[in-house]
């Protein structure tokens, strides 16, 4: 490691920028009804926003990850704070709902950069339980951020408004961008990638036949689908059918991110990150099995959120695990790597969140959740048991 960044610098950095991608999608959710009035257009178009930026976060990984394997890590971060800020000043001046939903595009381009090349830094600064370590933060960050954004969007949408969020958000960057000045080059020259940059995009390619790669990836976006079927369907379950407040789902809310942070920390405990990605694998299968049937016979709150909760926590050991095994797996491509993984389970996120609102809103949950986790499981299992972590 260089000594010029430390241990706990690293980990501060890189747990921020692996928080933008759900906070540039999620934190200004509570002020959608707002934003309608604002630009006095329909709810539908003022979406528009929350999808360029999905787009622009899937996008933009698949971008400045083969860029970073190319240039070094430094350059195109700081690339994607600038682009960042000057998106985010844009959404806040947005004289329309175009401008608007363009800027949202840009902002989710910039946001993915922090994303994608925090996984690659840490990739090259560690090496397997270090690595294993480093990434359980980022997989905590990255598991607790889309569920901790809408709180505090909402806790502060009364009193700010919407621009005011997106303020915070214009502050955040700022910040980030002044720590990324300080961060030491973490791909030497002679470790950059040599091809042209007609060729560039070659290594997508090399990367995706990695079959240990590939496997890993695919466990952890349909682990991804279990978060985003959950943050979708749980207002309509909570507040629709439970009847609880605002005030109330965010509570919930809180709780839950502690159930995904919590095992996100647990997760470095086993013996080797294999370990802890099967048993979050088995208990995601079991848990989202027993909350299909529960909910299917109309479970009472109490045993929605037990069985919720535990879901979560076995979903929350994946989400460390298995970034550092595929991580690991693509280590000579690691920007290429991280860009696939980052774009992968952004995908699954978006085409998995309007699934659980199709018929019973109850039926669809349970059976989206059965679905993805088990075809974590099956990926899982297509993996090839000997790795370098096992070794280790």
């Amino acid at each position: 490691m260089n000594k010029d960044n430390s241990k706990i610098y690293l980990l501060v950095l890189l747990g921020l920028l692996t928080a933008f991608g759900p906070f540039v999608t999620d934190m200004y959710l509570p002020t959608l009804p707002a934003m309608t009035d604002f630009f006095h257009t329909s709810s539908s178009m003022v979406q528009m926003g929350l999808t360029t930026s999905m787009i622009g976060l899937a996008a933009g990984q698949l971008l400045f990850g083969p860029l970073s394997d190319k240039y070094g890590r430094r350059t195109p971060l700081l690339t994607a704070m600038w682009l960042f800020i000057g998106s985010t000043l844009l959404c806040i001046f947005a004289s329309d709902i175009r401008q608007f939903v363009t800027a949202r595009f840009l902002q989710g381009i910039a946001g993915s950069g922090g994303i994608v090349i925090s996984r690659s830094v840490a990739t090259d600064r560690f090496g397997g339980r270090d690595l294993a370590r480093m990434l359980a933060l980022i997989g905590a960050v990255n598991g607790v951020a889309p569920v901790v954004a809408p709180i505090i969007g909402g806790t502060l949408t009364d009193s700010i408004g919407w621009q005011g969020i997106f303020c915070i958000l214009l502050m955040l960057g700022c910040v980030l961008l002044a720590g990324c000045f300080r961060l030491r080059e973490s791909l030497p020259a002679e470790r950059r990638s040599a091809v042209a940059w007609g060729d560039i995009f070659r290594s997508f390619g090399t990367v995706l036949r990695n079959r240990r790669y590939v496997a890993y990836v695919l466990q952890m976006g349909f682990a991804q689908g279990v978060l985003f079927a959950y943050i979708a369907s749980s207002p309509f379950i909570m507040q629709g059918h439970y009847g609880f407040s605002a005030f109330e789902f965010s509570i919930c809310f809180a709780v839950n991110a502690v159930a995904i942070g919590s095992a996100a920390a647990f997760s470095i405990r086993f013996r080797n990150p294999e370990r802890s990605t099967r048993a979050g694998c088995m208990g995601m299968l079991l848990f989202a099995a027993a909350e299909a049937v529960a909910l299917g016979l109309g479970c009472g709150f109490w045993v929605y959120e037990g069985l919720l909760f535990g879901l979560l926590f076995a979903m929350g050991l994946t989400f460390t695990s298995s970034t550092a095994l595929a991580m690991g797996a693509a280590r000579e491509y690691a920007g290429t790597a991280s860009a696939m993984l980052g774009a992968i389970c952004f995908s699954f996120g978006g085409i998995v969140s309007p699934l659980v609102g199709i018929g019973d809103t109850l039926l669809s949950t349970g059976a989206v959740f059965i679905v993805c986790a088990l075809c974590s499981w099956l990926s899982l299992r297509i993996a090839p048991r000997h790795t370098a972590f096992a070794a280790a």
